[in-house]
C-alpha cells in the first residue's frame, strides 16, 4: 500500500512493488507477544512494540494480543479496559485469577488499538519459592534474592507459561499459538513453556545480547575480541550470570530466533551461541513522523525557533549570523562511550580548527541532549532568555511608536523626519536595553546545574578541548542535560520539533544494536551520521548505493582506529559545512526518500518470516516451508541519486560556503525526473527468499 504522499515530493513507495508474502492462515491462528515493555516505557523495545502495533492489528484483527506486567498507573492512564473477545482466553484468565493471581484485560490505547493481557506479579509473589525451584530443577538455573529484576521476571515468565498451558487446554488445537518473546526478561516464559511442552509455536528475539551491553559498558575493545570472550567467566564476574542463562536458555528453547540487525547477529552468535535464523530490523510508523508537503517548510519553522533560543543564551556574544549557523545534535541515553559522545566532542575541536583556520563565517551550534542529574536550570540561562524576551517587548514598543507617527505623517502628506520620528525617550529606553545585554562571562556550556559538575564525562572533555563559547571559537556547543519538552520555560519544544529544526543528527555509537535516533532523522528528512557499528548503519549500508548522497553518512568504528574514525566524522561534519543552503535542501528531500525503508508497512514482513518458520518447526505437519530459501537482504538498493555528479569535488567548496548563497549552475537537479529514475532504477524489494511456485514476478524483480 503506497503512502498519501506525492512522489514527486520524495516518496518512493511507488518504486517499491508489492511483494506478494507468505500467507499465513490468521483465522487460525493466535498471535501473542510477551514483553516487559507492553505498556510499561523502559527502553527501546517500548518504541519497538508500540510502532509495530498498527500493522500487525490490521494483520491479525482480534486474533493479536500483547502481554506484559500490570502497573496500575499504567493500567488507568494508557488502558481501556475490556473482555476478552475469544473465551478461551477469558477461561484460561479466571483459571489464574481462581488461583490467587490477578489479570487484567483491555485495549491499549495507542494506534491500532492492540489488546493487552496484564499479569500482576505482586498478586503472585507468594509463590517465588516454589518457581524457583520449577526453574532449577528444569534448566539448573538459580536466581539470588538480590537480583528484584530477575525474580521479577520469573513470576513474570511463570504466569505467562501457566497461562498458555491453561489457553492451549480449552483450545483443543482448534487454534494453533503462536508466541513472541522480546528481550531476557521474557526469556522465563519460553523456557517453562518448552519445558512443559505446551504445543505452540516459539520465537525470542534479542535487541541487545544482555552480556554484550555490560562488556561495551566497560569500554572493552568488544567488536575485535568477540571470539576471546569466555562469555561464562566474564558474566560471572559482572554477577549476570543467572541473568545470562535465562538469556541463553530462551535463546536455545525457541523455535525462531531473531535479532535487529546483522552487527547484533554477529554478536548474538558469539555470545549467545545460535547462529539467529532471521534479521527482523525495526522500524516506523512513517506516517506519524511524515509531514506530507511540509517537511521543508517545518524545518525552517522550527528552525526559527531554535534561533530564538540561540538570541537569548548567547547574549551579548552574538557575533555571528544566525542565517550562517548550522545547528547539530546527539541525543539519547547518557552512555558517555557506547553513544559515542567521546569521539564526537573529538572531532568538534578538529572542526573548531578547520572552520577558524579557513577564516569563513560559518558557525556551528552543538546540542547534546542527554538527561544527568541535575538540581534546576542554572541563572545565566535564564537570564539569557530574560534578556531576550526584554529586548523582544522594547523593540515592540518603539516599532508601534515609530509606525504610528510614519503613518501619521503620511497622512498629512509630510516626508517624515527621522531625527524627530523617534524621541529621546525612545533612545534613551533602546540605550538601556542595549546595555543590558552586556555581558561580562562567556555563554554557558550547560542550561543545568549540574550535580556531579566536576566528574561529567561531557564536561570534562569540554574542559579539556577548551570549547567554552569563545567569541573566537567557530562551535559552540549547548549541553542540555534532560529531555525535550514544549513546558519547558528554556527551549519549549518537543524532540520531533527540535529534531526537524536542526541540519544534522550526529550519532557515532559504538554499540547501538539498532539506532531510532537517525532513524527519526532520516523520516524527518534531516541528514545524520551513524557507524556501521549501528544495526541502522548496517541496515543503510546493505541497501543504499551511496548512503552520503541520501544523508546518510556511515563513520566506520569497526575497522578503523579511534584517531581515523576521528578524522572521518571531522571531514564529514566539515563537507556538510561547505554545503550551500540549496544543496542541504537538495539533500533534504533525498533523505526523506529513505523514509519508506524504513516503514513497518516493509519491514514487518520479516516478522511474518519469523512466524512461518517457528510454526513450520512447531507444527511441521501443517505448516511447511523451504529450509533452504532463508530471508534475503541483499539485492535491494537504492541507487546513487541521478543528479549527484560522479566527482565529489563538483559538489561541495573546497572552502566553507556561505549558507545563503546560490549557484544555479552548481547541481543540476529536478525532483520529479530523480524521484522517477529511481523508480525505474530500483531493482529487487525486500524480498523473502524466492517468489513461492504459480506467483507471477513483478517488472524488475529477481530471485535471491
Amino acid at each position: 500500500m503506497p503512502l498519501s504522499r506525492s512522489l514527486s515530493m520524495t516518496s518512493l513507495s511507488g518504486a517499491l512493488p508489492q511483494w506478494e508474502e507468505e500467507d499465513l492462515p490468521v483465522e487460525e491462528l493466535l498471535l501473542f507477544e510477551v514483553a516487559w515493555e507492553v505498556t510499561n516505557k523502559v527502553g527501546g523495545i517500548y518504541t519497538v512494540i508500540q510502532t509495530k502495533a498498527k500493522i500487525t492489528v490490521d494483520e491479525w484483527g482480534e486474533n493479536f494480543f500483547m502481554m506484559g506486567p500490570y502497573y496500575e498507573h499504567n493500567f488507568k492512564t494508557q488502558v481501556e479496559e475490556c473482555k476478552p473477545p475469544i473465551p478461551a482466553i477469558q477461561k484460561a484468565m479466571d483459571s489464574l485469577i481462581t488461583n490467587g493471581c490477578k489479570v487484567h484485560f483491555g485495549r491499549w490505547l495507542i494506534e491500532g488499538g492492540p489488546y493487552v493481557i496484564l499479569f500482576d506479579i505482586g498478586s503472585a509473589a507468594w509463590n517465588l519459592d516454589r518457581w524457583k525451584g520449577d526453574l532449577w530443577d528444569t534448566c539448573g538455573i538459580g536466581l539470588p534474592l538480590s537480583d528484584r529484576e530477575a525474580n521479577d521476571s520469573l513470576l513474570f515468565g511463570s504466569l505467562v507459561a501457566w497461562f498458555f498451558k491453561e489457553l492451549t487446554d480449552h483450545l483443543q488445537g482448534k487454534l494453533n499459538v503462536i508466541a513472541h518473546f522480546h528481550e531476557w526478561q521474557a526469556g522465563a516464559g519460553l523456557v517453562l513453556a518448552r519445558s512443559r511442552r505446551i504445543p505452540m509455536a516459539t520465537i525470542f528475539t534479542t535487541h541487545a545480547t544482555l552480556l554484550g551491553r555490560y562488556l561495551c559498558a566497560g569500554s572493552v575493545d568488544f567488536y575485535n575480541n568477540l571470539g576471546k570472550f569466555n562469555v561464562d567467566k566474564e558474566a560471572g564476574e559482572r554477577q549476570i550470570y543467572h541473568r545470562y542463562c535465562l538469556e541463553r536458555a530462551a535463546v536455545h528453547c525457541a523455535h525462531a530466533f531473531t535479532t535487529v540487525s546483522q552487527i547484533t547477529a554477529i554478536e548474538a552468535n558469539h555470545m549467545l551461541h545460535r547462529q539467529p535464523d532471521v534479521i527482523t530490523p525495526n522500524g516506523l510508523n512513517v506516517k506519524k513522523f511524515s509531514a506530507m508537503h511540509e517537511f521543508q517548510n517545518l524545518h525552517s519553522t522550527n528552525k526559527a525557533r531554535i534561533q530564538e533560543f540561540i538570541r537569548g543564551h548567547f547574549y551579548g556574544h552574538l557575533d555571528f549570523n544566525l542565517e550562517k549557523t548550522l545547528y547539530f545534535f546527539i541525543a539519547g541515553r547518557y552512555e558517555f562511550s557506547n553513544k559515542g559522545a567521546d569521539i564526537f566532542l573529538e572531532s568538534l575541536s578538529r572542526l573548531n580548527y578547520l572552520l577558524r583556520v579557513h577564516k569563513r563565517d560559518v558557525t556551528v551550534v552543538v546540542f547534546f541532549i542527554m538527561p544527568a542529574k541535575t538540581n534546576n536550570f542554572n541563572v545565566e540561562s535564564l537570564k539569557g532568555q530574560a534578556v531576550r524576551k526584554q529586548l523582544g517587548d522594547t523593540a515592540h514598543i518603539v516599532r508601534e511608536k515609530f509606525g504610528k507617527r510614519l503613518y501619521e505623517a503620511l497622512l498629512r502628506g509630510d516626508l517624515p523626519d527621522m531625527n524627530t520620528i523617534l524621541d529621546r525617550d525612545d533612545f534613551t529606553i533602546m540605550k538601556r536595553a542595549i546595555f543590558a545585554t552586556q555581558r561580562h562571562t562567556l555563554p554557558p556550556v550547560t542550561t543545568h546545574n549540574m550535580l556531579e559538575d566536576s566528574s561529567d564525562p561531557i564536561l570534562a572533555n569540554i574542559r579539556r578541548i577548551g570549547l567554552f563559547n569563545a567569541r573566537s571559537d567557530r562551535v559552540k556547543i549547548v549541553f542540555h542535560p534532560e529531555f525535550l519538552s514544549s513546558t519547558s520555560p528554556l527551549l519549549p519544544m518537543d524532540y520531533e520539533e527540535f529534531v526537524r529544526g536542526c541540519h544534522l543528527g550526529v550519532f557515532p555509537s559504538y554499540y547501538e544494536p539498532w539506532g531510532y535516533t537517525p532513524g527519526e532523522c532520516t523520516v524527518m528528512g534531516i541528514p545524520s551520521v551513524t557507524t556501521n557499528l549501528s544495526g541502522f548503519g548496517c541496515f543503510m549500508e546493505e541497501h543504499v548505493s551511496d548512503p552520503a548522497a541520501y544523508g546518510i553518512y556511515i563513520l566506520d568504528r569497526r575497522f578503523r582506529s579511534a584517531d581515523d574514525s576521528c578524522n572521518q566524522l571531522t571531514q564529514f561534519m566539515f563537507s556538510f559545512c561547505q554545503q550551500s543552503r540549496r544543496q542541504r535542501i537538495i539533500q533534504r528531500n533525498r533523505t526523506e526518500r529513505l523514509s519508506d525503508l524504513l516503514d513497518w508497512r516493509f519491514l514487518g514482513r520479516f516478522y511474518i518470516h519469523a512466524r512461518l518458520l517457528a510454526l513450520s518447526r512447531a507444527f511441521p505437519e501443517q505448516f511447511q516451508m523451504d529450509a533452504c530459501a532463508p530471508p534475503q537482504t541483499e539485492g535491494f538498493r537504492y541507487p546513487r541519486p541521478a543528479s549527484v555528479p560522479p566527482s565529489p569535488s563538483a559538489s561541495v567548496h573546497s572552502t566553507p560556503h556561505h549558507s545563503d548563497e546560490e549557484d544555479e549552475d552548481q547541481e543540476p537537479y529536478d525532483e520529479d525526473e530523480e524521484a522517477e529514475r529511481d523508480r525505474l532504477n530500483i531493482r529487487v524489494p525486500l524480498t523473502l527468499g524466492v517468489v513461492p511456485e504459480g506467483k507471477n514476478r513483478h517488472t524488475g524483480e529477481s530471485g535471491n
